[in-house]
């Protein structure tokens, strides 16, 4: 994977004015000619390569935005996947939505690649990669490589998300406009500083010897200090996103691990990472959308998580999903490594719990 291009994801995450560019580069790589990123909580925010900008200003201005079907269709896939439109219509049906007849071939586009987030906080996120229509639609080899990179662009764009895709100028002005409870630590797990709103996690999060962070869970501890030590070493092979429990197992925050690079130094100085944490609540069985958004889940990993947490039994799993036990076994053993749980019953008592928290 390329390492390079993975820094240059997180440096975007509090230097928006930087994502163009990269979805520029993007765009090269999968022979496109641009690339947008949407964020929707209560308000649209967006950026776009240069190339495409003027096109998409008058899709968001003219309306169009609301009436295209494609995310629409996006959001409503349980897969963490770049989609094509393939994935949807046959190319009878294209020629004739008017989204396309009418707004995208007449200037000159028509296949695309994009993805949506529907993450804990509440934020909606769509990246989509545009290419022409004499081009013809993006190839399975480019949208994999997209999928390689998508958690990358996923953590990277919630903290844009959450800045409103607004350039912060300093530290304390950045952990502050997350409006979560957030804090930049070493490379040995030291915190460097801390935003005013984590207090509201009372003592499941504390600053020890030397204001070292220490968590009251000790599996995520020990998932937050071997995601410290992988961030750099393997990119893209370390987990950094896990759940927060409490003291009766229930998952109550999520953390998200996010490199600090490149010019995003200017901001948080020699920082080597931001820790952002999203709260959660109680529901019976979360959604597929929450299950792999906490644990990185594949789409049916978070089924068999969804199944666990409201009461199903493996065969009732396999049964459901026409697959074997020994499949279920294994998307099972699979969920419990990612969730950091040793049994069936634990993983149980911690997704009985789960659901989207409100955050502002």
């Amino acid at each position: 994977m390329d390492s390079d291009l993975i820094d240059r994801i997180y440096e975007c995450s509090v230097a928006p004015d930087l994502w163009p560019s990269l979805l520029d580069d993007l765009a090269a790589r999968t022979e496109s000619r641009g690339g947008l990123l949407f964020s929707a909580r209560r308000s649209l925010c967006w950026t776009a390569s240069g190339s495409i900008r003027e096109v998409f200003e008058a899709y968001v201005n003219d309306g169009w935005f609301h009436r295209c079907p494609r995310r629409t269709c996006i959001m409503s896939q349980s897969d963490p996947a770049f989609f094509v439109e393939q994935d949807f219509w046959s190319e009878d049906q294209i020629k004739i939505d008017p989204i396309y007849r009418d707004f995208f071939h007449p200037r000159g586009l028509g296949w695309s690649a994009g993805t949506g987030l529907q993450v804990p906080t509440g934020d909606s996120i769509v990246f989509s990669i545009e290419r022409t229509l004499e081009r013809g639609p993006i190839e399975p080899e480019h949208v994999a490589m997209l999928n390689s990179l998508r958690p990358h662009l996923a953590r990277s764009a919630l903290v844009s998300a959450r800045l409103g895709l607004q350039r912060a100028r300093g530290a304390t002005e950045a952990l502050s406009g997350l409006r979560l409870p957030a804090l930049l630590l070493t490379e040995d797990g030291l915190v460097v500083e801390a935003n005013e709103w984590m207090a509201t996690l009372g003592g499941q999060v504390r600053f020890g010897a030397g204001n070292r962070l220490a968590l009251s869970d000790k599996a995520a501890q020990q998932m937050l200090t071997d995601a410290l030590k992988t961030i750099d070493a393997a990119p893209g092979l370390g987990r950094c996103t896990f759940p927060l429990r409490d003291e009766l197992g229930r998952a109550t925050t999520v953390l998200h691990l996010i490199p600090i690079k490149r010019s995003a130094h200017d901001i948080f100085g020699q920082s080597f990472a931001l820790l952002m944490m999203t709260p959660v609540s109680s529901e019976r069985a979360p959604s597929l959308d929450l299950m792999r958004s906490l644990f990185d889940l594949t789409a049916a990993e978070a089924r068999v998580a969804q199944g666990i947490a409201a009461g199903k039994t493996l065969e009732d799993l396999a049964l459901a999903g026409e697959v074997s036990i020994n499949t279920v076994r294994n998307q099972l053993r699979r969920v419990l490594e990612k969730t950091g749980c040793a049994r069936q019953a634990e993983l149980a008592a911690l997704l009985s719990s789960v659901a989207v928290g409100a955050a502002e």
